[in-house]
């Protein structure tokens, strides 16, 4: 019965526009208000079965989730299997049907040409229509998704082009604004008008008392949110007004990854994003450990598996571990499957799985062994992995990635890094730049995608939990040519040391010109040569004053402890409680000072 209302309440909410062809013939309503439904279109099988069958829930992977299913609809068992079976293909047939309508209706000349498109939620259906039908203004409660995400770009594109927008009041529910919806959600009071001039923008608020606080509003022009977001020309999420105003700069003084409009030339670095194995889809294609510790002849090879068989030496002499390259045909050789959880910023030794299946943060004495290496979860075919590295163009034995998962209020939000040759999971896209062969560029934009500047910007465009693609385009990040013959010496040698800690990178060091061992993992002065690159980006490459650099650290340092806007507070939490200090704080700016006096830092020193 659940189910049956559940439908109707749907199919009535798309029928009702088709219930009034006139009103657009009599130029729509003068005010359109709405709180519209927040739901996805494409059925979810794991939520459909959530509290139906726990069998299916708990599949072990989509594969085994799809037999059963299938199984289940098929069978020709009395109830409740079999009443299960049919309210499952019902709810599917609907769910096909709507969105058969819904994309039939995008494009030119549909209903909903800007959102009729992707894995579509009711909600932004339901803005576009209120704003056809509307002659003067429409105000709705969405979700935040409306203005940042990537599936709703070319609708939020099309206000701000058509100078529609009028303001946005973003909230996040953490004090349950409603209790019904899960407290991580962020909503919006979307306003849309005629021939705005400027939009006025609140974001992260939580009590609505606080839009009296007028330092946490910000004005925009659509050709301001063009400039900071060229691509989608979604809203970036600021704060206040000081962080609307010191982006603004920034964006200023340096470009975005890549401006689509500018075809190859908008692209300097030539980069292409990679999601290299799915987890879901591609799981046929792992292999746990006991799955291999049961075949005969496997035997592990550091973090890897090889056959027994195997011949070739795992390390040289040297303590060097041999890292086969794309187009190496190691038989029955099994590379490990890094995850996102398994890396942090500079460095892919984070976090290691356990035999039960646990993640556990690496250890003091596992980061000061340079043969250590973290253990997957599972192992994927050499051969699996080169090939389709090799279907990318890419032909070098290491790669570089960030982690999808991330937030705005997190530690840092960009965690990027280099690792081994590897197997790659969904939650961490790759970074293939086609100057794959210079590798001393690729450290040049490892560098930059750790700087507290950019990771500041970054804070600016995350509106929910993930580093989509669209927004690391449109992130600012200095171009190649930038660089001169100076920077490339100072940044180098510094980034090289953070991230060359273990035999597995040997050869991102070699392509770097280093011979030598991995450097000692040492907390300290880790800390020091990340402080002197946050300086260095700061100063000469983003063009940010001493005081711009004391805002991004902490705004409470230069604004008062009252200001609305926050960007590093977790980090600063953590420096204190291991620290007693924020000694990010003092690093950086000590650095800046050495950077300003002297005109540059020490050489660092081996």
């Amino acid at each position: 019965m659940m189910e049956a209302r559940q439908a109707a309440r749907r199919a009535r909410a798309f029928h009702w526009p088709l219930e009034f062809p006139d009103v657009m013939e009599r130029g729509g309503f003068d005010v359109v208000l709405g709180n519209p439904p927040w739901e996805r279109i494409t059925l979810k099988e794991k939520e459909f079965f959530a509290n139906r069958s726990a069998e299916i829930t708990d599949a072990p992977n989509k594969a085994a989730r799809d037999q059963l299913i299938k199984a289940l609809v098929l069978s020709l068992s009395a109830a409740p299997d079999r009443s299960l079976g049919d309210a499952f293909s019902q709810a599917k047939h609907l769910s096909e049907a709507i969105s058969q309508f819904v994309h039939v209706s995008g494009g030119d000349g549909g209903r909903f040409p800007f959102t009729g498109r992707g894995d579509v939620n009711t909600y932004a259906l339901f803005t576009e229509l209120a704003a056809n039908l509307s002659r003067t203004r429409a105000g709705v409660i969405v979700q935040t998704g409306i203005a940042t995400d990537d599936t709703t770009a070319p609708f939020f594109a099309h206000l701000v082009e058509e100078n529609r927008l009028a303001s946005l009041v973003d909230f996040e529910n953490r004090a349950g604004i409603f209790p019904g919806v899960h407290r991580s959600f962020k909503f919006c009071l979307l306003t849309m008008g005629q021939r705005e001039t400027v939009a006025r923008f609140t974001f992260f608020l939580t009590d609505p008392a606080q839009l009296a606080d007028a330092g946490r509003s910000f004005i925009l022009s659509p050709q301001q949110i063009i400039a900071i977001n060229p691509n989608t020309r979604t809203a970036p999420v600021f704060r206040s007004r000081s962080d609307g105003e010191l982006t603004t700069k920034i964006y200023g003084n340096v470009p975005v990854l890549i401006e689509e409009s500018k075809g190859p030339q908008g692209n300097p670095w030539g980069m292409r994003f990679v999601r290299l194995f799915d987890m879901s889809n591609d799981s046929h294609h792992f292999q746990t450990t006991a799955a291999l510790s049961d075949e005969e002849g496997y035997v592990r090879d550091g973090n890897g598996w090889v056959v027994a068989e195997d011949t070739t030496p795992p390390t040289s002499a040297d303590g060097e571990r041999h890292t086969p390259g794309p187009g190496t045909q190691r038989a029955h050789r099994y590379l490990p499957l890094y995850e996102a959880k398994m890396i942090h910023q500079l460095d892919h030794r984070w976090a290691s799985f356990t035999d039960s299946g646990k993640i556990e943060n690496a250890t003091p004495a596992q980061k000061a062994n340079p043969r250590w290496d973290p253990i997957p979860r599972y192992w994927v075919p050499v051969e699996e992995v080169t090939a389709r590295l090799e279907a990318q163009g890419w032909s070098r034995p290491w790669l570089t990635g960030w982690r999808n998962n991330t937030n705005a209020t997190n530690e840092r939000t960009v965690i990027a890094t280099v690792m081994p040759l590897a197997a790659v999971g969904n939650s961490m896209p790759l970074m293939l730049p086609h100057h794959g062969q210079d590798t001393r560029r690729i450290a040049l934009l490892l560098a930059n995608l750790s700087c507290l500047v950019y990771d500041f910007c970054a804070r600016q465009k995350i509106g929910g939990a993930n580093m989509n693609f669209f927004i690391v385009k449109q992130l600012p990040v200095l171009p190649p040519s930038a660089y001169g013959e100076a920077a490339i010496n100072f940044i180098l040698p510094r980034i090289l040391e953070l991230t060359y800690t273990s035999h597995a990178l040997a050869p991102w060091a070699k392509d770097l010109g280093h011979s030598g061992p991995p450097f000692p993992w040492d907390e300290e002065r880790r800390a020091r040569l990340r402080a002197e690159l946050d300086a260095f980006y700061a100063h000469t490459a983003y063009g940010l004053s001493r005081d711009e650099l004391r805002y991004i650290l902490d705004p409470a340092d230069v604004m008062g402890s009252d200001y609305p806007s926050e960007t590093f507070r977790v980090l600063k939490e953590k420096d204190i409680k291991a620290h007693g200090e924020y000694r990010t704080r003092r690093l950086v700016l000590a650095a800046w000072d050495e950077l300003e006096a002297g005109g540059g830092f020490a050489d660092p020193g081996f």
